[in-house]
């Protein structure tokens, strides 16, 4: 494993992004473990953040792509920061695009907010987590309405490793072959499990025998 996706684990935890123990997801699932890219809350927090994830870009696209498009809400904080990043990190520049709820009618008018898109352009989709892949079925057609652009890919931070909305495959294998784009992630909760399992984090060890049990029987449920 990558050193940088060992310290975006440890990044996770410490910012009490990832947490462990029992939670009802919106799907209704009752799972032992929790992720919410919300907690990300200041500045060196999200500075590091999109450090994480132009590293994982990069490390999935090169810099085979011009837009990063951050879906609303959290995607917008996420696209900004990994722009920068990406500017810092790789000297290239790529621009941020992410689209509102509510179009707008006047001023900056539109769906759009940041860039605008134009045909030709080549678009990363930054997401931060994939559960069922139900937000990309939203997100891709405001996208292909703007202009012809090519969708290089799709990125969220963590992968959960769960079936799709087809029942099966994992959502962003379902993603792959629905769309024809690339699916990619920091991390996936195989990471998360191989390297917080019976290992002491910061002092703390956060998956015990007792939780991999859970998370195992949580997977031989939901697991793709």
């Amino acid at each position: 494993m990558e050193s940088y996706k060992k310290e975006f684990i440890e990044f996770m935890v410490d910012s009490q992004v990832l947490k462990f123990g029992q939670f009802t997801l919106k799907s209704g699932r009752k799972s032992p473990f929790f992720m919410n890219a919300g907690g990300y809350v200041t500045g060196a927090q999200l500075k590091k953040l999109g450090e994480y994830y132009a590293k994982a870009i990069h490390d999935s696209f090169g810099d085979d792509f011009d837009v990063l498009f951050g879906p609303a809400y959290k995607g917008i904080p996420l696209s900004v920061a990994a722009a920068i990043a990406y500017s810092e990190l790789y000297g290239k520049e790529v621009r941020y695009c992410s689209n509102r709820k509510e179009v707008k009618d006047h001023g900056d008018v539109g769906i759009l907010l940041g860039s605008k898109l134009k045909d030709g352009d080549r678009v990363v989709i930054i997401e931060d987590v994939t559960t069922s892949g139900k937000s990309i079925e939203e997100t891709y057609p405001i996208i292909m309405q703007q202009a012809r652009v090519e969708i290089k890919g799709l990125i969220v931070s963590l992968n959960r490793m769960e079936k799709g909305l087809g029942g099966e495959k994992d959502a962003l294998s379902e993603i792959r072959e629905k769309y024809g784009i690339r699916t990619s992630a920091i991390v996936t909760m195989a990471d998360v499990t191989e390297y917080l399992y019976n290992k002491p984090c910061r002092g703390q060890i956060y998956i015990d025998d007792k939780l991999k049990a859970a998370l195992d029987e949580y997977y031989a449920i939901y697991g793709a």
